[in-house]
């Protein structure tokens, strides 16, 4: 797709007035809080903390031009990369331990947050990618709006740990461009281990159907700079090379047409000084049951 022939989907998705009830549908998820598969249903609008220990306003730990991002976000002049405070996830493997789970960052404004996204597009970004948007969905809708007032075009990417509600997602129909989600495991004694996710193989797997439903397979500019579709990443810890192997299979069998992205080199264990070992098929339960 030649990029004069683009236009962001969130475009049109405000021509339609559709915004009010998606930000007001969205918000609704915070009261009880159930935007992300750990539906720890307290109240965010009222100053509770849940899992995630993000409140009523968008924090973020920074923003700006980023070049180490996957390489069809990057193009000449970077992906205008929003780091959002805190995670829905526990990875223990963490590179961005501070900001996901010591909640490094500060909290905006929705006016900031809208000048944020327009700012990173002035200064040349091919897009706008919020790096663990999950528990973030109601204040990024609700910024939105300002900001294509002020001029915003660029593609939106949902740069995703993975851990995603089908519901939460189905309210980002017609506004992100690019889903670029992680898949971390496809066993749920790993995910727990690593991510204090047991459930993280069913997550992941009905969250890439519905990006894929909306996006499709990734589609580049003639720079080779993606403008829409899914991009999956898979994750490759030390000592574990046997279990990035099945979500990459898994990937190719059902979406053999989307990328995907493996990372040897993105993995700082900042919240432990090692990791532990994986274990074998079936030990978890074993012990579990009391066999020996």
């Amino acid at each position: 797709m030649k990029r004069a022939d683009f236009r962001a989907a969130y475009l049109a998705t405000d021509e339609r007035g559709l915004f009010p009830e998606r930000i007001e549908r969205a918000f609704s998820l915070l009261t009880e809080c159930t935007g992300c598969p750990r539906k720890c249903r307290i109240d965010r609008m009222r100053g509770e903390k849940g899992f995630c220990r993000a409140g009523e306003y968008p924090e973020i730990s920074s923003y700006g031009p980023h070049f180490g991002e996957e390489k069809p976000l990057v193009g000449r002049n970077g992906s205008g990369t929003v780091f959002l405070t805190y995670c829905n996830l526990g990875c223990i493997f963490c590179q961005n331990y501070s900001i996901s789970r010591l909640g490094e960052g500060y909290r905006v404004s929705f006016e900031k947050f809208s000048g944020i996204m327009v700012e990173l597009e002035r200064r040349g970004c091919h897009n706008i990618n919020f790096v663990s948007p999950s528990h973030f969905v109601p204040h990024i809708l609700k910024a939105l709006p300002e900001a294509i007032g002020r001029g915003l075009t660029v593609p939106l990417v949902y740069n995703t740990g993975g851990y995603d509600s089908v519901e939460t997602l189905k309210l980002l129909d017609g506004i992100f461009d690019i889903y670029m989600p992680d898949f971390k495991f496809t066993r749920s004694d790993v995910a727990q281990m690593y991510s204090e996710a047991p459930d993280y193989p069913q997550v992941v797997t009905a969250a890439l159907k519905e990006m894929h439903r909306q996006t499709g397979d990734l589609e580049m500019d003639e720079d080779g700079i993606a403008l829409r579709g899914l991009l999956v990443r898979h994750l490759v810890l030390p000592k574990a090379s046997r279990e990035p192997a099945r979500p990459c299979a898994f990937s190719h069998r059902r979406y053999p047409e989307t990328p995907t992205s493996t990372s040897w080199t993105s993995i700082i264990p900042a919240a432990k000084s090692s990791l532990p070992p994986l274990p074998l098929h079936g030990e978890s339960r074993r012990r579990n049951s009391g066999s020996r």
